[in-house]
């Protein structure tokens, strides 16, 4: 909490310490006649609250301390737990218990964000990315993500969701940091020693629902709308009636995250099932607030969107009637490259598999702007005009992409070395922001599976049926994972041995060259979409990437296809070569290419490989 801060910028509902040293309690329950707070540790004592206007229910004590353990009874007979609840001690069924964010000692006075711009994601999954699954062994690997050269690490969901083990996209508490990786002060701990490590951090939210178990929202008031149905339940009331007050509650959560957790970013969850019909929709209210903040505290906090639609209203400025968020995921990108190297065709793959639409996604972040898609049977997208590079962010794996396979297959296993090496360079090389998923460095052969830790029967299976049915085509290749099963999930887990084997660590030493040269080649750290140029040539075998600023410019050629090809380099100005993927220090077969080229030079680009050369001042 933000001492002397105007009411706005302090977290009002809830359980929170107040300047005079009592608790401030208050609950949304608009229909309720009676609401009382039920202590069970360490005294047995309830309180009643008081009825205020917007159906709010409040108490001011000094009788309830940090620590205490309680539960909201409703009309006398209900017992539920804190919908904004900070702690889950036992779990989404369990009791909620008192915690004080502003007791932790911050030590990033000094820290100031990265600009967008210089972003480097790892985005990482806390239960899988170490042994134990837990805050503490982040900070543990901080060190490593330094040597690797990451900037910002993007943590997948941690409200509070059933179980142990659960990718977090069925949370339940939005305010709760999820107790078996550490709970709320170890989240701060984290977010500190990364900024004293100089890492961002952005944080994975969902606003578009809640899971299905320990979902108690609807007890205290209409949370949710059946004017709109999301694929994964309920659709939250942003338009409907009461939706002010519900629109406050994911707003304040938002604020909490960089106000109260210091984090730098958050990344929205599929936005595009976000329905809402209101005057001013919920997103450009949550920039707005954001906002300021921002100006309050002095600190730049960033919104990520994450869209299947394409459509640049995400990004828009307000005075283009937009929502104003600040990047959103880019993932045609991924899909153009990836169905073209691989031939699959399910699914959204179906609209993809020619290499000009890779070449596309590099002039256009968006293969589909505004053009027909077969897989969707409508037209899809919009043209971008003036959007810089820094508001997309493009990937060859994450979560999804490789999760939502039913054996959450990683790249590793697809393709072959030369391919990693090259479809790691298309990335980096790119004039949007660049992401990698935790393992794909080193090239991690484990799984990401999908994984949930359910205790209502019926539910469990209901998952491991609908994940049956969702593939039924391909179950062919092999038995389905159990979701439920401790074992998926321990077979999710990185494995840390890679130093030990020659290709997985030459791959991430290619990372760490990637990545040096996208922070200090003045080319790569720009961000101007429009100095960008990318062709097929070759017939459909290559593409060409060029890019420039100011004097300084860099071709890049990528051979997609199996075989060698030559390549005619027409040539008015000098040229180095900074980088051939097959050169033999990248365990490559050796490479072909001149180290400096100053007349027009015919050479053969090696199967499956990336070359860089950077242009010479005469």
């Amino acid at each position: 909490m933000l001492l002397n801060a105007p009411k706005d910028h302090i977290r009002t509902i809830g359980v929170n310490s107040s300047e005079s040293g009592k608790l401030e309690i208050c609950v949304w329950a608009p229909f309720a006649k009676k609401i009382e707070i039920e202590i069970s540790k360490p005294i047995n004592k309830k309180f009643s609250l008081e009825k205020q206007d917007f159906g709010y229910w409040t108490l001011s004590t000094n009788e309830i301390k940090v620590g205490f353990q309680y539960l909201f009874i409703i009309d006398g007979n209900k017992k539920r737990p804190d919908p904004a609840s900070l702690s889950q001690p036992e779990g989404v069924h369990g009791i909620s218990e008192v915690v004080d964010l502003s007791k932790f000692r911050w030590t990033d006075q000094n820290w100031q964000n990265i600009p967008l711009s210089k972003y480097i994601i790892y985005e990482l999954h806390t239960g899988t990315f170490s042994d134990f699954g837990t805050f503490n062994e982040i900070i543990s690997k901080i060190e490593y993500l330094k040597e690797l050269g990451i900037n910002a690490v993007e943590i997948m969901p941690v409200s509070q969701f059933p179980g142990n083990r659960n990718w977090g996209y069925d949370g339940v508490f939005p305010f709760a940091v999820q107790n078996s990786y550490g709970g709320a002060i170890e989240f701060q701990k984290l977010v500190n020693e990364c900024h004293r490590n100089g890492l961002a951090v952005i944080l994975d939210v969902v606003y578009n629902h809640l899971g299905p178990e320990g979902n108690y929202l609807s007890d205290f008031g209409p949370y949710f709308t059946d004017k709109y149905k999301t694929p994964w339940g309920k659709s939250i009331n942003y338009d409907d009636s009461w939706s002010e007050e519900v629109r406050q509650f994911f707003i304040e959560n938002a604020l909490m995250w960089f106000r109260d957790f210091h984090v730098d970013a958050l990344r929205l969850d599929a936005v595009h099932t976000i329905q809402d019909s209101s005057s001013k929709h919920f997103l450009r209210e949550l920039k707005e607030r954001t906002n300021q903040l921002s100006e309050f505290t002095g600190k730049s906090y960033y919104l990520i969107a994450e869209s299947n639609l394409n459509d640049t209203k995400f990004i828009n400025s307000f005075d283009k009637s937009g929502h104003g968020l600040d990047a959103q995921w880019s993932d045609d990108f991924h899909h153009a490259i990836h169905a073209f190297v691989t031939k699959e065709n399910k699914g959204y793959y179906s609209d993809f598999g020619q290499i000009e639409q890779i070449a596309k996604s590099y002039n256009s972040a968006f293969v589909y702007d505004g053009i027909y898609s077969q897989f969707r049977k409508k037209k899809i997208g919009t043209k971008l005009t003036d959007q810089d590079g820094s508001r997309f962010v493009v990937f060859s794996q994450n979560h999804d992409q490789i999760g939502n396979r039913m054996l959450g297959n990683r790249m590793s296993t697809l393709v072959n070395f030369e391919m990693l090496k090259l479809f790691a360079a298309a990335v980096f090389i790119s004039p949007y922001i660049p992401m990698i998923f935790m393992g794909e460095e080193f090239g991690e052969t484990n799984p990401f599976l999908y994984f949930v830790d359910h205790s209502d029967e019926n539910l469990i299976k209901a998952v491991r049926e609908g994940r049956k049915r969702e593939f039924k085509d391909f179950l062919n290749l092999g038995e389905m994972p159990d979701p439920q099963d401790d074992k998926t999930f321990l077979k999710s887990k990185l494995n840390w041995n890679f130093r030990s084997n020659k290709s997985s660590n030459t791959l991430f030493q290619f990372y760490q060259k990637l990545i040096d040269l996208r922070k200090n080649e003045s080319v790569f750290n720009f961000t101007g979409r429009k100095n960008t140029k990318a062709e097929s040539k070759n017939d459909n075998k290559i593409v060409v990437v060029e890019r420039w600023n100011d004097d300084s410019k860099i071709i890049c050629l990528m051979n997609f296809d199996a075989q060698k090809h030559e390549y005619q380099f027409k040539n008015k100005e000098n040229w180095e070569l900074i980088l051939d993927s097959s050169d033999n220090i990248w365990y490559g077969l050796g490479t072909n290419c001149p180290n400096r080229i100053s007349r027009n030079e015919n050479f053969l680009l090696n199967a499956e490989s990336i070359v860089i050369y950077k242009g010479l001042s005469l």
